[in-house]
């Protein structure tokens, strides 16, 4: 990857947390996992310092609040996940496809997100106003394009930046057939030397750092008329009617 060993650009003052949420018990090898390897690798040559979860090893309670146990529930691991996301500039889910749709963990963790849709930031806007959201998607059945969509939606409602070619996935042949990482009879690897899956793989990494670098760099986005908490108060600032101010 030339491009990124000839990067002069400085990331590494940038954090990045990766959710799996493959459906795969956490000691057995996850494809979604082998393609986040790659862009792994390539903050890891950015210097950006990263985290991972596979999210089936945690129990997340269903629901929209951010501690569960707080709502009849006897266990929420969300409260031990959380702080990374608020800790990170970049966040990326990778999910597998099944059924055409992103997996039921993946949903469970959009939800977990959303129970913070309340919460405001220092500048009073919503608490994921200054952070970068992205999708891996991975499957040998069709549905990629739309399980981003549905996971970058999600992201996005809930205050994340999403920049362009903020996702990447791999499916293969559509049917039966190699995942992401598979073995194949000659030795190689199923996805590996998918040109489209590596370089769509390196625009994503790259494209949520720069937007990560510029939100950094500006302090977030200007609170002019995006902040929650005035519009509670009553102020409606930038509301075009007088009688509504």
């Amino acid at each position: 990857m030339k491009i990124v060993e000839n990067c002069q650009l400085d990331f590494s003052d940038l954090k990045a947390v990766i959710f799996n949420a493959t459906l795969k018990h956490p000691d057995e090898p996850s494809h979604t996992d082998t393609l986040l390897d790659v862009v792994a690798d390539i903050f890891a040559m950015q210097d950006v310092r990263t985290k991972r979860h596979r999210l089936s090893a945690y129990h997340l309670a269903p629901g929209v609040y951010p501690d569960m146990t707080e709502h009849g529930w006897d266990r929420d691991d969300w409260p031990q996940l959380s702080p990374d996301v608020f800790d990170a500039d970049i966040v990326i889910l990778g999910t597998p496809i099944w059924l055409g749709e992103k997996s039921s963990i993946a949903q469970s963790f959009i939800e977990k997100l959303y129970a913070h849709s309340g919460e405001t930031n220092e500048k009073g806007q919503y608490a994921f106003y200054d952070k970068v959201g992205g999708c891996v998607v991975t499957g040998n059945e069709d549905g990629c394009k739309h399980v981003a969509m549905g996971v970058l939606y999600a992201m996005q409602h809930v205050g994340f930046t999403v920049p362009p070619q903020a996702d990447c996935g791999w499916i293969g042949t559509v049917g039966p057939g190699p995942s992401y990482g598979d073995e194949l009879d000659d030795g190689s690897r199923a996805g590996f030397d998918n040109e489209f899956t590596q370089r769509n793989t390196t625009f994503m990494a790259f494209n949520l750092l720069h937007a990560a670098r510029m939100l950094k760099q500006s302090g977030g986005y200007p609170a002019v008329g995006n902040v929650r908490t005035e519009w509670d108060r009553g102020v409606k600032p930038g509301w075009p009617n007088p009688e509504y101010r």
